[in-house]
């Protein structure tokens, strides 16, 4: 296993009782031994709103870290998700939105299976251009979602 994953594990079971915990970067750090911005990385890339966390990051003192799982509404959440998409989305990011929906029991297992499907690189291959696939990917997302408001 990855030190990323094993630090992204580590932080996932302090949330086990707690909706928010607060971690000092050093002190991690020095647990995993890695350096402080090895602890950034897992933070920036696997704790973001789009899995439903919350970040609020202070720097000095060793850098605490306050990360704050996100209780909200399914229509709530779905409504969130559609506005922060843009105009574009890549397929890894639509695979890492909708496993949040999923672990979160926002959307049921075929409903995942159906968004991932027609999102994927497959269905959109007749598409060339990257940018003009991920354009339309992110529209075809958008509107699925729209589907469960």
């Amino acid at each position: 296993m990855k030190i990323s994953d094993t630090i992204e594990n580590f932080i996932r079971e302090l949330f086990e009782d707690e909706q928010s915990i607060e971690l000092k970067r050093n002190e991690l750090a020095s647990y995993f031994i890695c350096v402080p911005s090895q602890i950034n990385y897992v933070i920036q890339t696997r704790f973001t709103t789009e899995r439903g966390y919350i970040v609020e990051s202070r720097r000095g003192g060793g850098g605490h870290i306050r990360i704050t799982r996100v209780a909200m509404e399914r229509n709530d959440t779905i409504r969130h998700v559609i506005n922060n998409i843009g105009s574009s989305i890549d397929v890894l990011t639509v695979e890492a939105i909708v496993n949040t929906l999923y672990m979160s029991e926002i959307i049921k297992p075929s409903e995942a299976k159906l968004i991932l499907a027609a999102c994927s690189n497959n269905a959109l291959s007749p598409i060339a251009d990257g940018y003009t696939k991920n354009q339309v990917r992110a529209s075809i997302f958008k509107n699925l979602l729209l589907m469960f408001v």
